[in-house]
C-alpha cells in the first residue's frame, strides 16, 4: 500500500509542480512504486517494458494510424461534411447527446483507444463551425466509449467476465445496454457541465487546431476561411463573408468512407468471432481454433488492418487528384509528430500498470476486500474498482474481481449475472494517471493537470457512482 500511495503522490507532484511532463513522470513513479515494493531491480525494469512494449503493440500503431485517418479528414474538408451532417440531422444544442450515444455504439466491438482516434476529428469539427463546446463534446464521446465498453459484450473484458462466473451472454449484453442507456443522461449532463468550465484550460495547441483554420488545413484543398470549417459559412449554410461561393460540398457517406469500413470491418470481426465461439461451446480462453471466415475476418478486421485500409481510401478517395505525393506526406508528418507525445505517455502509462500488476498490488486488493462484511453484490463491484484504482486498467479490473468473486458467488447469495455486471461496472471508477486511456482523452482533448482530473476522471467517477444504485438493484432482481 505504501508502494501505491507513493507512486501516484510522484505522479501527481511530478505532473503538477514541477516542469516535468506526464511521460517522465510516469517512469519515476513506476520505478518508485518497485523500489518501495520491495521488487529486483532487473524485474522493475522488465516490467517497464514489458508493460511499455504490450501496451504499444496494442495501441501504439492504431493511434498512429488513427490520427493519420483524422488528418486527412481534416484537411480534405470531409471531417467538416460529416460534421454538418451530424448536426443537421439531430439538430442544434444536441451534440453532446450525438457523441455521447455514437461513442456509446461504436465502442461495443472497438477498443476504446481505437474507436476515440477514429472519431475525435468528428467532435473537433463540430467544435469549430459552433466555435465553441469542445471539451464538452469530447468528454461526451469519450465516456459514451467507456459505458458500453466496460459493460457490454462482445467487448473482451464483459466477456471474460461472463465466461468465468457462468453468466448468460445474453443477459450480460441486455444487462449491459440498460446500464448503458440509464447512464448516458448522466454522462451527458456531466459533460455540459463541466466542459465549458474547462475550455480556457485547453492547451493553446489544441485551442489553435480545434478552433484555429490557418495551421489547421488546407486552403488549396477546403477553400475555407478562418473558423468555419472551410466553408466560409454559418451552421445553418448562409454565408457570411461575401467571398465566393466554397467548392462543392462533399458527400457524407463518401466523407464517411474511411470511418465506416474500419468500423465495419472491426464489428464484423467481432460479431463473427463471438458467433463462431458460441457455435464452438468456446466463450473464452484461447482453445479456440477459427472458422476460415473468421480467421478471414480476424485478419482484416484488426484495427492495425482495417486502420490501415481507412487511411489508404482516405488519401485516394478524399483527396482531389490534383494533390502531390509531398502535400499528403506533408499531413501525415504531421499527424504523426502530434501523435508522438500521446504514444509515449500512453506506454509510460501501460509501463506504470503493469508493475502495479507485477508487484502484486492488485492481488492484495482483492483479497482483502473480498473478506469484508459487505451486500453480496458489493463485493465483486469494490473489488473492480479497488483493482482499477490500483492498476489502471478497467479490463484486467473486471476480470480480476471475477476471478476473486467466482468462488464465492454461492456463499455471497448473488446470481451470476449479477455478480458479472457488478465486476463490470466497478471497473469504470476515476480513470487517472496509471490508464492509458486516460492519456489518449486528456491528450486529445488538451487538457492537463487539475483540468484533465476534473474533465476525464471526474466524468467516469460520475458514471461510476451513477451505477452504484442499479448495481443494487441488479443483486435484488436477477
Amino acid at each position: 500500500m505504501a508502494a501505491l500511495v507513493l507512486g501516484i503522490g510522484a505522479i501527481v507532484l511530478i505532473v503538477l509542480r514541477t516542469r516535468l511532463d506526464a511521460f517522465v513522470a510516469l517512469l519515476i513513479a513506476a520505478l518508485l512504486t518497485g523500489f518501495v515494493a520491495g521488487a529486483p531491480v532487473t524485474d522493475i525494469l522488465g516490467s517497464i517494458t514489458d508493460g511499455f512494449g504490450s501496451t504499444m503493440g496494442a495501441i501504439g500503431i492504431v493511434i498512429g494510424l488513427g490520427v493519420g485517418v483524422g488528418k486527412i479528414l481534416e484537411v480534405s474538408g470531409a471531417a467538416d461534411a460529416l460534421a454538418r451532417a451530424f448536426v443537421r440531422a439531430l439538430g442544434r444544442g444536441r451534440e453532446p447527446w450525438a457523441m455521447a450515444g455514437t461513442g456509446a455504439l461504436v465502442s461495443i466491438p472497438v477498443f476504446c483507444d481505437s474507436g476515440y482516434v477514429i472519431m475525435n476529428p468528428l467532435a473537433r469539427s463540430i467544435a469549430r463551425r459552433k466555435r465553441a463546446g469542445y471539451v464538452t463534446l469530447a468528454l461526451a464521446l469519450g465516456c459514451g466509449m467507456t459505458l458500453t465498453h466496460h459493460l457490454v459484450p462482445p467487448t473482451p473484458g464483459p466477456l471474460g467476465v461472463a465466461g468465468i462466473l457462468g453468466a448468460d451472454v445474453g443477459g450480460m449484453i441486455l444487462a449491459g445496454v440498460i446500464f448503458s442507456v440509464v447512464l448516458l443522461p448522466l454522462l451527458v449532463f456531466y459533460a455540459k457541465w463541466m466542459g465549458p468550465r474547462l475550455e480556457e484550460h485547453v492547451l493553446p495547441n489544441v485551442k489553435a487546431e480545434v478552433y484555429g483554420s490557418a495551421t489547421s488545413r488546407s486552403a488549396v484543398v477546403t477553400g475555407g476561411s478562418a473558423g468555419d470549417g472551410g466553408t466560409g459559412e454559418s451552421e445553418d449554410g448562409e454565408r457570411e463573408d461575401g467571398e465566393e461561393p466554397a467548392p462543392k460540398r462533399m458527400s457524407a457517406w463518401l466523407a464517411a468512407l474511411p470511418l465506416l469500413v474500419p468500423l465495419l470491418l472491426i464489428v464484423a470481426n467481432t460479431v463473427t468471432e463471438a458467433v463462431d465461439r458460441s457455435a464452438k461451446g468456446v466463450l473464452s480462453g484461447d482453445d479456440y481454433e477459427p472458422s476460415s471466415v473468421a480467421a478471414v475476418l480476424s485478419f482484416v478486421g484488426s484495427p492495425v488492418v482495417a486502420l490501415l485500409i481507412g487511411l489508404v481510401l482516405a488519401v485516394y478517395v478524399l483527396l482531389p487528384r490534383v494533390t502531390t505525393r509531398n502535400q499528403v506526406a506533408g499531413w501525415l508528418s504531421q499527424a504523426a509528430s502530434s501523435a508522438g507525445l500521446i504514444i509515449l505517455i500512453t506506454g509510460a502509462g501501460g509501463a506504470f500498470g503493469q508493475v502495479l500488476r507485477d508487484t502484486g498490488v492488485g492481488d492484495a486488493l482483492a483479497e482483502t476486500i473480498a473478506s469484508w462484511s459487505l451486500p453480496g453484490v458489493l463485493v465483486p463491484f469494490l473489488i473492480a474498482t479497488l483493482v482499477r484504482l490500483a492498476q489502471g486498467s478497467g479490463t484486467v479490473a473486471m476480470i480480476t474481481a471475477a476471478s476473486v468473486t467466482a468462488p464465492l458467488v454461492a456463499g455471497l447469495g448473488v446470481s451470476p449475472l449479477a455478480a458479472a455486471i457488478a465486476c463490470c461496472a466497478g471497473s469504470m471508477v476515476f480513470s487517472y494517471f496509471n490508464d492509458s486511456y486516460f492519456w489518449v482523452v486528456t491528450r486529445f482533448t488538451g487538457l492537463d493537470g487539475a483540468a484533465a482530473i476534473r474533465g476525464w476522471s471526474g466524468i467516469t467517477t460520475a458514471v461510476w457512482l451513477g451505477s452504484l444504485p442499479l448495481v443494487l438493484l441488479a443483486g435484488a432482481v436477477l
